[in-house]
């Protein structure tokens, strides 16, 4: 039986049937005109569907708010649903969403096209995937070139300490100080407080930033030093700054009067924590249980820097030819000449 019109009380609705199912719709329009043109759309829709799967039919728009319904990340989506608007999902396709986001955020750099536009226009299509209605997407993401990250040494530190020391600033000197040798991230560092302390055992409790939870921090002597002579008051931050802004900012000045450059605190601390530790001989597992890292990777490939690396690797063989020669020289002491 096609579908016809039928009103209900001020209302048109499509009842009928399509390819054997039953349909009773409300079209949502008092409007006979509109109500017809709508009747002949939904009659279309159903016909795809059956025909060709739900992927023909099945929009981007509706994807996006399953999504959204679904918990999904809210940010970036509405951009899109812009730019795809009335689309099926079938019709959408890799290259497209690549190029919807150069048309987004023209000037923008393939790290921001990788974020704003690719990530959530996948994880848009894939959700509707989840749901069986289409196929999973695969998009090639945009070559982003990792930028190398400036570290600091122990002369940094020493200037950075000694400036700050005769400025009057020991809650800047520690905290600096406390990144640098913890990996612990800025924002942690500024919601330490006094019972986070257990200078007894050389200990901070941290609460991370990025998974929730605690961890403890294990602290030099250095350390415990400067932390055990910084007047604490409950209720009030370690190291006297509630948020980032206000550290990075007297940072910046302290690194002007001492005539170093400024690096970041970041920068300074967990990525010079990681790089360092690695220099001075702590092995991978160690270096991510102490600055809390999940993935190996991660440390590898964007925080160890090897300094020298050359001349140190040509130590080594240096050094393993230097054993093989005193063994040789033994064996021939011990055991008469040498074959």
């Amino acid at each position: 039986m096609p579908l016809r019109l039928v009103k209900r009380g001020n209302t048109w609705h499509a009842h009928g049937a399509v390819d054997r199912r039953r349909i009773r719709q409300s079209l949502g329009t008092r409007d006979r005109a509109e109500a017809e043109a709508l009747l002949a759309e939904l009659e279309v829709r159903l016909r795809r569907r059956r025909q060709f799967g739900e992927e023909a039919v099945r929009t981007f728009e509706e994807a996006a708010l399953s999504y959204l319904e679904a918990d999904g990340e809210p940010r970036f989506v509405a951009s899109l649903l812009k730019h795809f608007k009335g689309r099926t999902l079938g019709s959408i396709r890799p290259e497209e969403i690549r190029q919807a986001a150069r048309a987004l955020y023209p000037g923008a750099r393939p790290a921001t096209w990788n974020r704003q536009a690719l990530v959530p226009a996948r994880a848009v299509v894939n959700h509707a995937a989840g749901l069986g209605w289409c196929q999973p997407i695969a998009v090639r993401m945009f070559p982003v070139e990792r930028a190398r990250r400036t570290t600091v040494d122990r002369d940094w530190i020493d200037a950075f300490l000694a400036r700050c020391d005769a400025d009057g600033l020991p809650h800047l000197a520690a905290a600096v100080l406390f990144m640098h040798q913890t990996g612990a991230r800025v924002s942690e560092a500024c919601r330490v407080m006094p019972e986070h302390l257990d200078l007894g055992r050389r200990q901070v409790a941290l609460e991370r930033t990025q998974t929730g939870g605690w961890s403890v921090r294990h602290i030099s002597q250095e350390l415990m030093v400067r932390l055990a002579n910084l007047p604490l008051e409950d209720g009030r931050p370690v190291f006297g700054y509630a948020s980032r802004f206000g550290l990075s900012r007297r940072m910046v000045a302290v690194c002007r009067r001492a005539g170093i450059d400024y690096v970041p605190t970041h920068q300074a601390g967990r990525h010079s924590f990681a790089t360092n530790a690695l220099a001075m001989g702590a092995d991978l597992r160690q270096v991510m249980d102490a600055g809390d890292w999940k993935s190996a990777r991660l440390v590898l490939e964007t925080y160890a820097r090897s300094r020298e690396a050359g001349r140190a690797v040509a130590a080594l063989f240096d050094r393993a030819a230097q054993r093989a020669t005193t063994t040789d020289d033994e064996e021939e002491t011990l055991g008469g000449k040498k074959t």
